[in-house]
């Protein structure tokens, strides 16, 4: 188990390196606008854009520019650490901007996770228990709608809805929940609810094929025939190998919500990663844009690491193979 902790982490290592090089290269080699123009302003003097390359490094080669900007990243800089630089739009730290939008991100991505797993696998484990019922395609004809409406049409009906119809719950906008833990959770439940349909009908669909399959395994027969109740065979023993690969699922999209909810924050007017990603890339600021994908990058490497350890401890065959 250890060796295989350590080959993944290596794993993680690599993919972060690559995805930072890649992505320094398209955002300030590529573009035929010069960063520094950028940052000094409106017509600016080649006096000032030269001391704006000397100040933000600029004036060096790109291999200096890529080494630092790791050292930076891994020591940190003079705003902390991780060092993610300046924004060129609000002269303020980038890093000050992520850990803000970060917390905003991961309640949307949190709160959704366990509202669609709460949604998705109750499905599933029916419908794959119920197969060619009523409840089979009356399950599957609801993960077939979630599938195909696209986020930000779920979003506006549900504005529609439950804000402008029935005025029952609280339309776009944030509210931390230190100031109204209330008014937090109202604010918080469209967001989520949107993102539960979409990926509960993934996952309702995963369980209802993972399971299928598992009932009709050999320890399934075997269990039934030494006359355990069949309640115990679906809980214990169908449910845990239908629902495991759901880990590495679920570890995979809450890494990609948490640079991915452009849409979701967009529509109910959320300050998170999405959103400050799109207003960054509309004004061409580098530094943010390159500083939430990295951050992306992070988060998919290493959840993806997490979900690879926990599935490992459940299914010893993928550590040994």
């Amino acid at each position: 188990m250890t060796r295989y902790i350590i080959r993944r982490l290596i794993y993680v290592v690599l993919v972060v390196f690559a995805v930072t090089l890649v992505a320094f290269t398209i955002f300030f080699v590529l573009p035929s606008t010069d960063p520094a123009v950028a940052f000094a302003g409106r017509s600016p003097t080649p006096e000032l854009i030269a001391e704006v390359e000397e100040q933000l490094g600029l004036d060096k080669p790109v291999p200096v520019q890529y080494g630092l900007y790791i050292k930076r990243l891994m020591l940190g800089d003079e705003y902390g650490w991780p060092g993610l630089g300046i924004s060129y739009n609000t002269r303020s730290p980038v890093r000050e901007e992520i850990i803000s939008r970060t917390a905003v991100t991961l309640q949307i991505a949190i709160g959704g996770a366990i509202l669609w797993l709460l949604i998705g696998i109750p499905i599933g484990v029916l419908s794959a228990l119920k197969r060619r019922t009523a409840a089979d395609r009356i399950s599957m004809g609801f993960a077939l709608i979630g599938v195909s409406t696209p986020v930000f049409l779920l979003g506006l009906i549900s504005l529609y809805v439950f804000w402008e119809k029935l005025d029952i719950l609280p339309g776009t906008g944030y509210v931390p929940f230190a100031e109204d833990p209330v008014d937090w959770f109202l604010h918080m439940i469209l967001p989520w609810s949107v993102l539960a349909l979409l990926f509960a009908a993934i996952y309702a669909r995963v369980v209802r094929g993972n399971m299928i399959d598992t009932m009709g395994e050999d320890f399934i027969r075997t269990a039934r025939a030494k006359g355990v109740s069949e309640r115990r065979v679906v809980a214990r023993h169908g449910l845990r190998a239908g629902v495991t690969p759901i880990v590495t699922l679920l570890g995979i999209d809450l890494a990609i919500l948490v640079g991915n909810t452009v849409v979701t924050e967009t529509v109910f007017n959320m300050p998170g990663l999405g959103n400050y990603i799109l207003i960054s890339t509309d004004s061409g600021d580098l530094p943010g844009v390159l500083a939430v994908v990295v951050l992306a990058s992070f988060a998919v490497a290493l959840l993806s690491l997490v979900s690879d350890i926990v599935y490992a401890y459940l299914d010893p065959r993928v550590r040994y193979r």
